[in-house]
């Protein structure tokens, strides 16, 4: 249990304390977090400590939140944050070639309107 009374600010006290239980393997991956209500009651702090203390996890890594489900231990990278990666490399890449397509269709607008003020002019 977090000793609140080592400087460290509780929220982070509880956070750690949990990072150690998935790293140590107490938890698992997947295994259900206690809820803020639980939180509270067991380390005697606020709604507002307990929900900072999930923040942290999930904002490290270790915890991933579900509406109406509640929290769930995770380790670093096994979110789905190395597939979100990816998937932004590939949209970001797309979006380059979907520019340089555009800039080229603009470059060729250009040289078809120069021909059609060409040919306006020649008559």
């Amino acid at each position: 249990m977090a000793d609140f009374t080592a400087g460290r600010a509780a929220y982070l006290q509880i956070a750690d304390e949990f990072k150690r239980k998935i790293r140590d393997g107490e938890l698992a991956p997947g295994d259900k977090l206690p809820s803020e209500a639980e939180l509270m009651t067991k380390h005697g702090v606020s709604r507002t400590v307990a929900r900072q203390a999930i923040s942290r996890l999930r904002e490290d890594g270790y915890a991933i939140s579900h509406q109406g489900k509640g929290s769930f231990a995770a380790l670093p990278g096994e979110d789905g944050s190395a597939k979100r990666s990816t998937e932004f490399e590939q949209i970001t890449e797309y979006l380059s070639e979907v520019r340089r397509d555009v800039r080229r269709l603009a470059e060729r607008m250009d040289q078809l309107e120069d021909l059609v003020r060409q040919q306006g002019q020649a008559r």
